[in-house]
């Protein structure tokens, strides 16, 4: 599937324009505190953009577009993980804070879980968040997801000014296919 669609929004795969957009909100450190990589340069989001639009056969991520005008304002990750006669894959997300508290997060995600179990016929879907991370663990809550897991210290995206990790702890959630129908 190349595109969804949902009452507002039309979830999509990347395409080259989508640079500037991605720019707007992966440039901004409050975007990118709890991912695993640092702000992004206008060149970066362009050459990412441009590379997730050339890996379109395994191309994990989605961008997350208003309906009236086409602007994307987030993107998704959606991925099949762990061996693959599981059937598990794990979601993540990233928004601009323009488009925050509108519910833009929640349509987007609980479309592509729709994707996930009605057409890739996913047996369980997994997500984890930062605990500090309210919104996120929150919105993963508001999805139907359930919290399995607090794992103590288990990742580690930044460091300390002398190079020490500097580790966090993470809820991790998980719905299945039957509590989704």
């Amino acid at each position: 599937m190349e595109m969804m669609d949902t009452e507002r929004l039309v979830i999509r795969r990347f395409v080259p324009e989508d640079g500037e957009d991605l720019y707007q909100y992966l440039s901004l450190p409050e975007v990118v505190l709890y991912e695993p990589y640092p702000v992004f340069s206008k060149e970066d989001c362009f050459r990412e953009a441009l590379r997730r639009y050339e890996e379109k056969d395994n191309n994990a991520f989605w961008a997350v577009c208003l309906k009236h005008n086409n602007k994307m304002i987030g993107h998704l990750y959606f991925k099949q993980v762990e061996l693959e006669h599981f059937m598990t894959w794990t979601l993540g997300y990233v928004f601009n804070p323009n488009y925050y508290s509108q519910g833009y997060a929640t349509e987007s995600a609980r479309r592509i879980l729709q994707y996930g179990f009605e057409e890739l016929h996913c047996h369980r879907i997994i997500a984890g968040a930062d605990i500090r991370n309210t919104a996120s663990w929150r919105l993963l809550e508001r999805l139907g997801m359930r919290r399995e897991a607090h794992m103590l210290q288990n990742a580690t995206f930044k460091r300390t000014e002398d190079g020490e990790p500097i580790w966090v702890d993470s809820y991790h959630y998980a719905i299945l296919a039957s509590e989704w129908m």
